[in-house]
């Protein structure tokens, strides 16, 4: 993954004309911390995990990235979505740099006291290099609000009072409205832009979505409900169809129920990688990253893909699906909807003052409408694609901002 951003890094850095010593400063990541975690477990035996934390820039502002517990962590995956995130804060303007990181472990596989243990042990080795002003870690893969709750409260017994530590927060718990379907809401508002510069409208359009979790199930419910037609979704389990448009409050009641959209009464079953070849006037990856590569990419019949998921396209899928004339708005425009929010979780916390559900969802259609019309002004004046675009603008933002505290030159 780290070698698809930097080769769609490298591409924008052409088209700015930076250097090698440049784009070096601009790829190395401002600090990597690798430590051991161990706990005891509920049996009374001591397990040791691994724990990372990546702080890639901070040129722009307060590190900001995810936080996951999945076995596949590891420093080189931590890595490339750091610097992703500082790409996908800086392409919607937001006064942050990026950090990402995590715990190799199976979260299936733990209790919840153990995975409170975890959590605490993380953030006692992890407290020196977070912070509200420093860096500030966020929901991922298998971590939750709950788990954010965790982390402010164990930070806060070092730092005193520090909601602002970890967004993502329990409502109850300084959290913000609007943060559960932050990204999928700010999908919804760049295909509203994509459709609008092709001339259409969500009402006239089909989408086959893969993945329903927090991403795919938020953003099949706001297009539902904003009049397009969900035609085809699947997850790991398994996929359902119905060319009629599904019914996705009942679809939603199912997952819950069942933890997979796998048998739903309302439409067809089909195998789960079919979804990417779905008929539709829309994709919408929302899962995995690298689901679209050289060996599936030509099937593809959609002709506009909103990136729900981090990195879900290859760089050879990419120039397949460019030569079909598709239109991919990048992940690090069309899934900032869930750091836009984020961000005004931290403004609030800092504030001490609770916004209500109209301003948080009046400012993320202001700041993502705004990010995808600069975005799209770039790709027409330098004929390129919108993902080559947005990493232009976002480099170029991050470049501004070293220079004015750093001085890089060229020379």
């Amino acid at each position: 993954m780290l070698s698809d951003i930097n080769e769609y890094f490298h591409a924008a850095s052409d088209l700015l004309g930076l250097s090698d010593r440049v784009r070096s400063i601009l790829l190395t990541p401002r600090r990597v911390v690798k430590t051991e975690l161990i706990i005891e477990n509920d049996n009374g035996q001591l397990d040791s995990y691994i724990g990372f934390r990546v702080q890639h820039n901070n040129a722009r502002g307060p590190m900001k990235g995810g936080l996951r517990f999945h076995p596949s962590v590891d420093e080189d995956h931590s890595t490339a979505l750091a610097s992703l995130m500082t790409w996908k804060t800086a392409v919607v303007d937001l006064p942050y740099g990026g950090a990402k990181g995590g715990i190799a472990c199976d979260p299936q596989k733990m209790s919840d006291r153990e995975l409170h243990r975890l959590t605490s042990v993380f953030v006692e080795r992890m407290k020196e290099i977070i912070g509200p002003t420093t860096d500030i870690p966020a929901p991922d893969v298998n971590t939750n609000s709950k788990i954010m709750g965790w982390i402010m409260e164990e930070y806060s017994k070092y730092e005193g009072f520090s909601p602002g530590v970890v967004t993502g927060k329990p409502l109850q718990l300084f959290g913000s409205n609007g943060r559960e379907e932050a990204t999928g809401r700010g999908i919804m508002y760049v295909l509203i832009e994509a459709l609008e510069q092709k001339g259409h409208s969500l009402e006239e359009v089909t989408v086959a979505i893969q993945g329903f979790g927090n991403v795919g199930s938020n953003a099949a419910r706001l297009l539902h409900e904003a009049g397009a037609k969900i035609v085809a979704v699947a997850d790991a389990g398994g996929g359902v169809a119905n060319m009629d448009g599904l019914d996705i409050p009942k679809l939603i009641e199912w997952v819950t129920e069942t933890r997979t959209v796998k048998d739903f009464a309302g439409g067809e079953g089909f195998e789960s990688d079919e979804v990417l070849s779905w008929k539709a006037d829309v994709l919408i990856p929302a899962a995995l990253d690298g689901v679209l590569h050289e060996g599936n990419a030509d099937k593809v019949e959609a002709k506009i893909i909103i990136e729900g998921a981090n990195g879900p396209t290859t760089p050879e899928a990419n120039k397949i699906l460019a030569d079909k004339n598709v239109l991919i708005v990048p992940d690090i425009l069309a899934n900032a909807g869930g750091v836009t929010v984020s961000y005004f979780e931290w403004a609030q916390n800092i504030q001490h003052f609770r916004w209500d559900d109209e301003r948080i969802t009046t400012e993320l259609e202001k700041i993502m409408r705004k990010a995808y019309a600069e975005v799209y002004r770039i790709s027409q004046s330098k004929n390129v694609d919108l993902r080559t675009a947005a990493f232009y603008v976002a480099i170029q933002r991050v470049m501004d901002a070293a220079n004015s505290r750093y001085y890089i030159s060229e020379t």
